[in-house]
């Protein structure tokens, strides 16, 4: 059952071999419950160091946290849909499960996105300012360069299209998810993308926090999977405007 309606913020937590974050993670989400109604879904994509059991501990001790586990086809995307179907707020935010999306500043988005009803809000990087060891030459310049092309032939609508940190409305992820890209790391593309109407939508540039343990998943076959994305929602684009063209 798809809920649109009820009042809430569901955070959505995709998280692979993160074991030594979750528990400081879940901590500080905890205090969020106190001036927001709440739930936080966890999806573990089949994590084999351990995450599991921290898991469940973290759901036995607050008591509202909802634990999904994948155990077939790891992806982050998918890991998302599903958190997302099982959400049951009208509101829902995506974030990693690494502790550089720091929840501080979670309260101030869903005030923002709610007191001027916006569709959708990002968490952007300045990326020149982006200067620890997460942030290599690989992914902080690929990027740049996959942004730049974004911004020049599908439109510019946000300062960091790849961020995986951001707040929407849910019914705007439902009425266009039957033409998503439907695997890789970047859902926050499908949705500003795969759509014919005009989002409302803000940026709030934050401090990304560095990277606790783990390391990033950035990698070739990443960005491989995010050029495939790219010209996959360039045909989507010229698909949309070929039916809007025929239906004026």
């Amino acid at each position: 059952m798809q809920h649109y309606n009820t009042p809430g913020l569901s955070i959505i937590i995709p998280v692979y071999n993160e074991n030594k974050n979750i528990l400081t993670l879940a901590k500080k989400l905890n205090n969020i419950k106190k001036k927001i109604k709440t739930e936080i879904i966890f999806i573990d994509d089949n994590s084999n160091d351990g995450s599991i059991h921290s898991l469940k501990f973290v759901k036995k001790k607050y008591n509202t946290q909802f634990l999904i586990r994948r155990k077939k086809n790891r992806d982050l995307m998918n890991s998302c849909f599903m958190g997302i179907e099982k959400s049951k707020y009208n509101t829902c935010l995506i974030m990693d499960g690494d502790l550089q999306h720091n929840p501080k500043y979670i309260s101030g988005l869903y005030k923002k996105l709610n007191s001027s009803n916006y569709d959708i809000g990002i968490c952007c990087r300045k990326f020149n300012k982006l200067k620890n060891k997460d942030f290599n030459f690989l992914r902080k310049y690929s990027s740049l360069i996959i942004i730049f092309l974004i911004n020049i032939f599908l439109e510019k609508k946000t300062a960091d299209p790849l961020s995986g940190f951001f707040i929407f409305r849910k019914k705007i992820f439902n009425s266009f998810k039957f033409c998503y890209y439907p695997s890789g790391y970047k859902i926050l593309l499908n949705i500003l993308y795969c759509t014919n109407i005009k989002l409302k939508s803000f940026d709030k540039i934050i401090k990304f926090d560095r990277r606790i343990s783990n390391k990033s998943k950035m990698n070739k076959k990443v960005l491989l999977n995010l050029a495939v994305q790219f010209f996959y929602l360039l045909y989507v684009k010229l698909f949309m405007k070929i039916i809007i063209d025929k239906n004026n």
